[in-house]
């Protein structure tokens, strides 16, 4: 696992507009949250991808004040973005990805801009915006998350189970 962080809104290095790519607002009790996440992450083994009804009500029990962003690509939903608020003043993109048919369409650069924007100003006196990544993941992620400014924190060994 690689954790990433930008401690301040101007190290975000904007990818270029996609012209029909946007972040909306999502209400965590629709059920596009759990579906799209787990389509997101059956390719990269994402516990999402089986988790069981159960463990899904703990995930959003664990973090009631996370919120949600659907991605959206000429109005069919793309992807989703999901940022934890932490109380020192941080900011966690919990999930960031696209759904399978939108990977490799170069839509990545642009909707991690997005998410990176709204995470910032989800809390304005944040002091920090951070996530992390796998070696399972899309082999793009870990440059995209360079490219948009992001710099790594701490590293493990361990991988996703």
């Amino acid at each position: 696992m690689t954790y990433l962080d930008m401690t301040a809104p101007d190290q975000l290095n904007p990818a270029a507009p996609v012209p029909g790519l946007v972040l909306e607002p999502l209400d965590r009790d629709s059920p596009l949250v759990v579906d799209i996440q787990a389509e997101i992450g059956a390719p990269y083994g994402w516990k999402s991808a089986s988790r069981s009804s159960e463990e899904w009500l703990v995930w959003f029990a664990e973090a009631p004040d996370r919120t949600f962003w659907l991605l959206s690509f000429e109005g069919e939903p793309a992807g989703l973005v999901s940022c934890d608020l932490h109380p020192d003043g941080e900011v966690e993109i919990e999930t960031f990805g696209l759904l399978p048919k939108f990977v490799g369409k170069g839509l990545g650069g642009f909707a991690l801009t997005l998410a990176v924007q709204q995470a910032w100003e989800s809390a304005p006196s944040a002091n920090r915006v951070w996530l992390h990544t796998s070696t399972l993941d899309h082999p793009h992620a870990l440059p995209n998350y360079h490219r948009r400014g992001f710099r790594p924190f701490r590293t493990e060994e361990r991988e996703r189970s």
